[in-house]
């Protein structure tokens, strides 16, 4: 009989030490209840969550970790909480994640993304135990070139926002380090392997963020009111959050098994022929919940942000044995689902959480 995901991940996390940064934002959450399902002692470090119906409060975060309420940019803080924690799995996911507002704040934007991920390994420099570490960036880091092929691992960096930029120096940087402390050749001595997890525009229940089109929708839908689209015939490849989750466990189960062969970059994101456009997205959305309305807004003084951007996931499909088990309307229904369920029964929604997340560790 072949175990199940959850089995497989179990037996590598269950009663491990997880220093999960980012532990209150949207995938993060998310990552620490697979995690917490999982079995592992989890400390969390990130910045206290914007309201009380952040998906951290939903799933009663702070009984499921030791969360600790931190800047990246606190160097001296972060570094005492990893050396007293001493972690055997370290999965960086805090940044600032949002490209528009990544104009309004491109310093700090830097500055967290950046020197943040520096303070990270700074730290895990430090650490006398093996320590396995899953940096987590994204898929705007490559050089943009608004063609259809989807972009691999080995293909240019670069970044037009102040976000992308900043997310394409924090993988210039994670080379640097793998390199000249963690090298391969030294690795008996210093037992540490890096890998950098590349996904995007992940969809899912409990992200309230600004700016972001699946929040927008549930928020005026759940009050009766027309949704705002700018950009109705934008293709996306929507991806549920808990795709790339399972993606950086899984990598992170192998880098502890093999550190020298799993210590690189992989891709996690849909199927390249499962893409949607903005309105059939909202039509799916529509549809889930049972009602709403749109109205189409154009406005031309928009931030630039980058068009379709694809990513060749051939990689970690071979390598890592991960693959996408939604579809893109699977992904949007599901999501759709959580918030309706949020707004007819708040009550519930930790354990209808649990539920989604039991169901694609079974599946």
């Amino acid at each position: 009989m072949v175990d199940s995901l959850f089995q497989k991940l179990k037996e590598t996390y269950n009663g491990k030490k997880v220093f999960l940064t980012g532990h209150t934002g949207f995938k993060g959450s998310w990552m620490l209840k697979t995690l917490s399902l999982l079995g592992a002692d989890i400390k969390g470090y990130a910045l206290e969550p914007n309201t009380k119906d952040d998906l951290f409060y939903l799933i009663n975060g702070n009984s499921i970790c030791d969360s600790i309420i931190a800047d990246l940019r606190d160097k001296s803080r972060l570094e005492k909480e990893i050396l007293d924690f001493q972690p055997d799995f370290v999965f960086h996911l805090a940044a600032q994640p949002l490209v528009r507002l990544s104009y309004d704040i491109p310093a700090e934007t830097f500055e967290v993304n950046v020197i943040g991920t520096a303070n990270v390994l700074d730290a895990v420099r430090l650490l006398n135990n093996k320590c396995d570490v899953v940096l987590i960036t994204t898929d705007k880091v490559y050089h943009n070139n608004e063609w259809i092929y989807p972009y691999r691992e080995n293909d240019r960096l670069g970044g037009y926002d102040p976000y992308s930029a900043s997310k394409a120096c924090a993988e210039l940087l994670i080379n640097s380090y793998r390199n000249s402390f963690f090298n391969d050749k030294t690795y008996a001595n210093h037992q540490k392997a890096l890998a950098v997890a590349r996904a995007g525009n992940v969809i899912g229940g409990g992200d309230w963020s600004k700016d972001r089109l699946i929040p927008d929708i549930a928020r005026a839908f759940a009050i009766n009111k027309p949704v705002i689209i700018r950009n109705p015939n934008s293709v996306r490849p929507w991806q549920h959050v808990l795709e790339p989750v399972v993606g950086y466990l899984l990598l992170g189960d192998n880098l502890s098994k093999k550190p020298l062969k799993f210590n690189q970059a992989y891709n996690f994101g849909p199927n390249m022929s499962d893409a949607l456009s903005v309105y059939e997205m909202l039509k799916l959305a529509t549809k889930s919940w049972g009602k709403g309305e749109f109205q189409l807004e154009y406005d031309e003084s928009q931030p630039h942000e980058a068009g379709l951007l694809m990513l060749d996931i051939s990689k970690a499909v071979s390598e890592l044995k991960w693959q996408p088990k939604m579809t893109a309307s699977k992904a949007v229904c599901m999501t759709i689902d959580w918030y309706k369920e949020f707004v007819i029964n708040r009550s519930k929604i930790q354990r209808f959480t649990e539920m989604q997340i039991e169901g694609i560790l079974n599946d």
